[in-house]
């Protein structure tokens, strides 16, 4: 079977690109260990190709179905989920008195992306479980903890996000679903959640429910909004499941992807109101839900990244193996046919395959290792530093990997001809599954309008600065080695145009907010490219400087690397130059189009 990631890229990312081991260094993993750590990415890839990888197809083809009673999936599903949680893999970033292992952030998502790439439907019960938990670490009373945690970290619970509703989507500040406080400190909850993914399902004793509610008589608007913990089953003072809550399963929706996912339309209180405690102050519960959301959005990038990798190399496996035409200069109609990777246009697709599949993949374990300098780097401003810069990326992280993880997937199918559309090849599945991801955590416009509109400015620019800085060490390294140096001149006229085309914008915000944004998701494009390019700048480098002492396989490697970063740069990169040109010039015709035009 065609391996799920290529593990030499990945060895290559972590100990490289980002210098994983060095975390050793910190407190926190003093008991650590590199062999530790790639003890976890084997454990992680057997699993992932032994009880994942298999029912791909089998989990897409027969679809979630609820009989009246319980929810199910195919029996594989199951299995799949107790291998990950009896690894450890749900709490395996926890600290040691939490049950835990103390594993570095950046770690557990390599080891995530195998799953990922092997089956992402499967894989975002335990996706989206790690972040409820995460959320009730961070916010939740010791009471909460006491009773749910542990529970979630060994997988006899599950988790969700529950925030939208069938009348509102993005606009969370006019969610409905209300909670009315009880006597004895609970709550009540009544409403209904749309596309809760993993909502209901037959794999764990409990689902725990994060959900935002508007507390009755709360202020209208965001700071209104709190943040509870409603269980599918009450748990008892002893640890033991008590009676079924007013959750109700009122529907199971059918998506064209991730189809081995429970998509979910949950009605709450419709017996006299859901029990919920809150977590967390109440008023704040978009704030503390951003902790997940953020977290899902880069893990969303990951899920994107993995998918376009695994497409990838299934279909690099399929040019160096099919026969078909002969070269242009060969007039020879007798000679024997050249394989599919012998055509150029089948290598420039392969390529910008492995520009978008890698690129994004380096680009989500960067913004992990940020999360990671935030929380354990000895030095404070380095850990304020990390923060600011992730908060600043995470939108284009989230966004660039699932659109050019859409196009690396477009690419995978073009590549294999009539064989790419076909369920008889997984690259059909494949593209399905990877068209959920620009919608998930967010559609383009929400994250264009929340970098352009927030992030870019906020702090006077502070985060924007850290990245431009950041960009500009990389640029004068580059300057230094032969062949990179045309690659680090190549940015200077998009830098340029970057730098004046945000104050123009930053300054239009001011004074005229719809039409400074009216373009933000070319913005963000614009903005995700410079960052992309960056990122194989950056892995240039490093390959540039490894290919002195290689052996033949990584002389092979580098120089893939190499090329791939001088395709991205001279292809990619220069496309930002006219998007500057139509955002300089407040290009409103979208604004300006009126409903009757349609």
């Amino acid at each position: 079977m065609t391996t799920l990631l290529n593990d030499r890229d990945l060895q290559f990312l972590l100990y490289e690109f980002l210098d994983t081991e060095a975390l050793l260094d910190r407190p926190r993993y003093a008991d650590h260990s590199r062999e530790i750590f790639d003890a976890t990415l084997d454990t992680a890839r057997e699993i992932a190709a032994d009880l994942f990888a298999p029912h791909n197809a089998k989990g897409d083809a027969n679809e979630p179905h609820f009989d009246g009673e319980r929810v199910h999936l195919v029996p594989e599903t199951k299995a799949a989920w107790d291998a990950f949680a009896q690894a450890g893999f749900l709490s395996a970033h926890w600290n040691e008195n939490e049950g835990g292992l103390q594993m570095p952030e950046v770690v557990l998502r390599s080891a995530i992306a195998y799953f990922k790439s092997a089956n992402v439907a499967t894989a975002s019960y335990s996706f989206l479980s790690i972040g409820a938990a995460n959320l009730l670490r961070s916010f939740g009373m010791q009471e909460q903890k006491t009773r749910y945690l542990a529970q979630m970290g060994d997988g006899r619970f599950s988790g969700t996000m529950a925030l939208t509703e069938p009348g509102q989507g993005s606009a969370l500040g006019d969610i409905t679903t209300r909670a009315e406080l009880q006597a004895d400190g609970t709550y009540r909850l009544f409403g209904q959640k749309m596309f809760i993914s993993g909502g209901d399902h037959n794999l764990t004793d409990n689902i725990v429910h994060m959900v935002l509610a508007r507390i009755k008589g709360a202020p209208a608007g965001v700071k209104g909004i709190s943040l509870f913990l409603v269980p599918k089953y009450l748990v008892n003072d002893n640890g033991s499941l008590g009676a079924r809550n007013d959750v109700t399963l009122a529907g199971l929706l059918h998506k064209m992807g991730w189809r081995n996912t429970t998509s979910t339309v949950l009605s709450f209180g419709e017996k006299g109101g859901a029990v919920g405690t809150l977590v967390g102050e109440a008023g704040k519960g978009l704030g503390h839900m951003f902790q997940m959301m953020n977290e899902a959005r880069i893990g969303i990038g990951l899920c994107a990244a993995a998918i376009a990798y695994r497409a990838y190399l299934l279909t690099l496996d399929y040019a160096r193996e099919r026969p078909q035409g002969r070269r242009p200069s060969c007039k020879d109609p007798l000679s024997p046919q050249v394989k599919l990777i012998e055509h150029v246009d089948v290598r420039r697709m392969l390529l910008a395959q492995k520009a978008y599949a890698e690129g994004a993949l380096a680009m989500c374990l960067y913004a992990s290792s940020l999360f990671e300098d935030q929380h354990t780097h000895a030095d404070p401003q380095v850990r304020r530093d990390a923060g600011l810069l992730l908060d600043l990326l995470t939108p284009v992280v989230k966004s660039w990997a699932s659109k050019y993880g859409c196009a690396s997937n477009d690419l995978a199918i073009q590549i294999l001809g009539g064989s790419g559309y076909i369920r008889e090849y997984q690259q059909e599945q494949l593209y399905r599954d990877q068209r959920l991801n620009p919608i998930h955590e967010g559609a383009e416009a929400i994250h264009g309008i929340d970098l352009l509109g927030r992030k870019v400015i906020m702090q006077s620019g502070a985060a924007y600065r850290l990245f431009r800085t950041a960009v500009d060490a990389t640029l004068e390294e580059g300057r230094t080695f032969a062949g990179i140096e045309l690659l680090s001149a190549g940015f200077t006229t998009p830098l340029a145009r970057l730098d004046s085309v945000t104050a123009q914008l930053a300054q239009l915000q001011a004074g005229d907010p719809e039409r400074a944004l009216a373009n933000a998701i070319v913005y963000l494009d614009a903005f995700g490219r410079i960052f992309a390019a960056w990122i194989w700048l950056k892995q240039a480098l490093v390959a540039q400087r490894g290919l002195a002492t290689a052996n033949d396989a990584d002389r092979d490697f580098y120089s893939g690397k190499i090329h791939a970063a001088r395709y991205y740069c001279n292809w990619e990169l220069p496309a930002t130059l006219p998007q500057f040109d139509l955002l300089a010039g407040v290009e409103e015709t979208p604004l300006t189009m009126q409903d009757a035009w349609f």
